[in-house]
C-alpha cells in the first residue's frame, strides 16, 4: 500500500489493490490501450456492410490476433512507460491469453471438431450462416452492457466525454484514409481496399476495455476512455462504411480503365 510505480499508486478499493494515477493520465492510459488493439471482430461487420472481400477480411483479422499474441503486451508496456505510467505486466498478458489467445485457440479446435464430425460441406453451408448473426447479436449485447456500465458517468460529463472523443476520432480518420489513399495508388480493387482500410481503423475495444480494468479499476479514467472509444468507433465506423460505397468509384474507374487499355492493345 502506498507504493509507487511511476506516475501511479498502489490502492486499496472494495478490498483489491489498483493503481490510482492522475486522472488525465488515467484518459491517456485507455487511448494507449485503446489504439493500440487492432481490431479482430466488428471489422467482421465493418467488411460485410461495405461489400468487401470477406476471405481477405478474415485473413486479415489471423493476422492481427497473432500480431496482438506476439505484441500488444510490447507496445502497451513501452508507450504507457513513456507517458510515466505503470507497466504491470501479468496483467497485459493475462487480458491477451483471455481475449486473443483463448478464442483463437477454441475457434481452431472446434472447427476441426465440427469439420471432422459433419464435414467442410456442412460446416461452410450450414454452421458458418447460423453463426454469423449470432455473432453479430453477441457484439450488440456487449456495446449494450458496456454502455450501461458507464451510462450515468458519460451523461453527466459532456465535456469530458468530449475531450476524449477528439484525439479518438483524429486518429481513426487518419488511420482509414491513409490505408484507403495508399490503396488507391496501388491500385487494389474495391473490394479488397474497403476492408484493409477498415481494420486498420477500428480497434479491438474488449481486450482495451478488459485490460484497462484489470490494470486501473472499473471507474478509472482509463475504463471510461476505452468505452468512449467505443462509443465513437460505431457510429464513426458507420460513416466510413457509407463513405467506402460512395467512393467505389474511384477503384471501379481505375479497373475499368485498365482493362481497357488492355483491350485496346490487343
Amino acid at each position: 500500500m502506498g507504493a509507487t510505480h511511476g506516475a501511479g499508486t498502489v490502492v486499496m478499493a472494495d478490498g483489491i489493490k489498483m493503481l490510482e494515477v492522475p486522472l488525465w493520465r488515467s484518459y491517456l492510459a485507455g487511448c494507449i490501450l485503446l489504439g493500440i488493439a487492432p481490431c479482430t471482430a466488428m471489422v467482421l461487420v465493418w467488411g460485410y456492410l461495405s461489400r468487401g472481400n470477406d476471405g481477405l477480411t478474415l485473413v486479415m483479422v489471423a493476422i492481427n490476433s497473432l500480431t496482438m499474441l506476439l505484441l500488444y503486451g510490447v507496445l502497451g508496456g513501452f508507450l504507457l512507460g513513456v507517458g510515466r505510467l505503470p507497466v504491470p505486466w501479468q496483467a497485459l498478458l493475462l487480458s491477451i491469453g483471455i481475449y486473443v489467445a483463448l478464442p483463437l485457440v477454441a475457434g481452431y479446435l472446434s472447427r476441426k471438431w465440427i469439420i471432422a464430425v459433419k464435414g467442410e460441406t456442412w460446416f461452410k453451408e450450414k454452421f458458418l450462416h447460423v453463426l454469423t448473426p449470432i455473432t453479430i447479436i453477441a457484439l450488440l449485447i456487449t456495446l449494450v452492457l458496456l454502455f450501461s456500465f458507464k451510462g450515468e458517468v458519460i451523461i453527466s460529463n459532456p465535456l469530458t466525454i468530449l475531450w476524449i472523443a477528439i484525439p479518438l476520432f483524429v486518429q481513426t480518420m487518419l488511420i482509414f484514409w491513409l490505408a484507403y489513399g495508399l490503396a488507391r495508388l496501388l491500385k487494389l480493387r474495391y473490394v479488397d481496399a474497403a476492408p484493409a482500410a477498415m481494420i486498420g481503423a477500428s480497434n479491438h475495444f474488449e481486450v482495451a476495455i478488459a485490460t484497462s480494468t484489470m490494470l486501473f479499476g472499473l471507474s478509472s479514467g482509463a475504463a471510461l476512455a476505452t468505452v468512449v472509444g467505443v462509443l465513437i468507433e460505431v457510429p464513426v465506423m458507420l460513416m466510413l462504411v457509407k463513405i467506402c460505397l460512395k467512393t467505389s468509384h474511384w477503384f471501379q474507374a481505375k479497373e475499368l480503365g485498365a482493362t481497357a487499355e488492355q483491350a485496346t492493345s490487343g
